[in-house]
């Protein structure tokens, strides 16, 4: 496989439930080196240029016997599936106790088989790897104590949630700086220059069986983070922060390796200075669901660089379904607004046939829901066609707006354009539930006195422009609620 594109698009598949299906299907268990090809193109339709195949590590028995003991969890369960029963109950994919693909799946065999598969297709393969913790039963914990963040007796004694004794040492539950201690995880020490050294050396070993990570919660890594957290616990902070050190020595050994952070509290920029390819732009996200339009045009105001390397998405695995917190109309909207803008892009695996239930990591069943056919249609044009349009090998731009005295409501719409060698394209997105118009200010001033011709894509909409006229008074548009446009432009 060839480096991903500077601005891939990612497909994430919950492993295991979809294998489960895969077999419902074929009558047969299913591996990851025994999925059928039409099952394969389904999940890569053309426009994704890569698959994050979530869960494929090793989970841990002990984490998996702490989540049945927890009656939180045990309630969101059977939330989620009304009849679940222990067996479809698999342990979190983040409690992991060996980077070692899980035997239920295939093993490293069955794995290489689903990279050649999505080698042939012209798709990559994401895999997980979380920094913060492993499950109490890995080997590092009685092999490798020095890892860990130590505590003593006391601690036991004082928080018995927080520290637990393994026989040889007294060991710190893994946790964040805001939420109680996480019960099944043992939190590992970012200081210490042996779990450095090991992280290295356990992503050079997943980089030879895949084509970049996703990190889990990598801003915990971070040195000032993790000193708020910890204090002395953790020992004096070292000169250089955890990423700058652990990812040059990767890329030592795979170059083209692709890193994203699960990163939240605008502590995006500060770790694509630390290294990573891109972050997760959760401001987005949350602006969209829960903000006006002036506010996601407002975070759409930031350096086009930086843009370029965040991740944008309406859901993954951590977040309600789509389906469920935007409804259709607004969904398609805001699909089409984050298909066209500079960035990786992430869509989870039945965000495109409006899958609604919200199904714990834990899990390996999911509910059975009606297929949306007309928004799996939708999705899968759009990825086409912005694809095929070449539009984001360009530059990226954010447009104003316009309105009038009695008219208000270009406030409503988000606008952009790309410019490069695919041509030239306007994406105009109406991110409300009223009506709105506006002329929008094009910045090709080589539109001159042509009529140029404005082409919905992968549409046979055409509108004929005066140059003159986009270049004084700007384009017009009159959109409906949660109307787009997504034009090419040329002569």
């Amino acid at each position: 496989m060839s480096a991903l594109p500077a601005q891939p698009v990612v497909h994430e598949v919950n492993t295991r439930v979809w294998l489960r299906e895969t077999g419902g299907r074929t009558g047969r268990a299913t591996g990851l080196g025994d999925v059928p090809k039409d099952v394969w193109d389904e999940i890569t339709p053309s426009g994704v240029d890569a698959v994050w195949l979530m869960g494929v590590w090793e989970r841990s028995p002990r984490g998996r016997d702490i989540a049945l003991e927890n009656a939180a969890l045990r309630s969101a369960f059977t939330s989620a599936v009304a009849d679940i029963d222990a067996s479809d109950i698999a342990g979190s994919p983040y409690c992991i106790r060996r980077y070692e693909v899980d035997a239920a799946l295939g093993g490293r065999e069955g794995l290489l088989a689903a990279r050649a598969e999505l080698d042939r297709r012209g798709v990559g393969l994401l895999l997980d790897y979380v920094p913060n913790h492993v499950a109490p039963d890995s080997p590092w914990v009685t092999e490798h104590p020095s890892y860990f963040v130590r505590g003593d007796a006391e601690d036991v004694r004082r928080d018995p949630a927080g520290f637990f004794d393994t026989g040889r040492a007294v060991l710190a539950r893994g946790r964040d700086p805001f939420f109680p201690p996480w019960p099944d995880v043992v939190q590992l020490n970012a200081f210490a220059p042996q779990l450095r050294a090991a992280t290295a050396d356990v992503l050079g070993e997943i980089g030879r069986v895949c084509d970049g990570v996703r990190c889990d919660m990598a801003m915990l890594l971070m040195n000032d983070v993790f000193a708020r957290t910890w204090g002395e616990r953790a020992g004096a902070p070292p000169e250089t922060d955890f990423w700058q050190e652990v990812l040059p020595e990767v890329r030592r050994k795979h170059p083209s390796m692709l890193f994203a952070a699960e990163a939240y509290w605008d502590l995006e920029w500060a770790l694509q200075q630390q290294g990573f390819d891109f972050c997760y732009d959760k401001r987005l996200y949350d602006r969209i669901l829960h903000e006006s339009p002036e506010s996601v045009r407002g975070h759409l105001l930031a350096d086009e660089e930086y843009q370029r390397r965040l991740v944008r998405f309406l859901e993954n695995h951590d977040e309600p379904r789509a389906a469920l917190t935007l409804g259709p109309d607004k969904e398609r909207a805001a699909a089409v607004l984050i298909a066209t803008l500079p960035g990786a892009t992430l869509w989870h695996e039945g965000e495109f046939t409006g899958r609604r239930v919200h199904l714990p990591v834990f899990l390996d069943r999911r509910p059975d829901e009606p297929q949306d056919l007309a928004l799996l249609a939708f999705h899968e044009r759009l990825l086409a066609r912005v694809h095929g349009s070449g539009m984001r090998t360009g530059r990226w731009r954010l447009l104003d707006c316009t309105g009038w005295p009695d008219n208000d409501s270009a406030r409503q719409l988000i606008a952009s354009c790309w410019t490069g060698p695919a041509g030239r394209f306007v994406t105009v997105v109406n991110l409300s539930e009223r009506p709105a118009q506006a002329r929008i200010q094009l910045p090709w001033k080589e539109l001159g006195h042509d009529t140029w011709e404005l082409t919905e894509l992968g549409d046979s909409d055409r509108y004929g422009r005066s140059g003159g006229e986009l270049l004084t008074s700007g384009l017009y548009v009159d959109l409906p609620a949660w109307g787009t446009h997504v034009f090419s432009v040329a002569v």
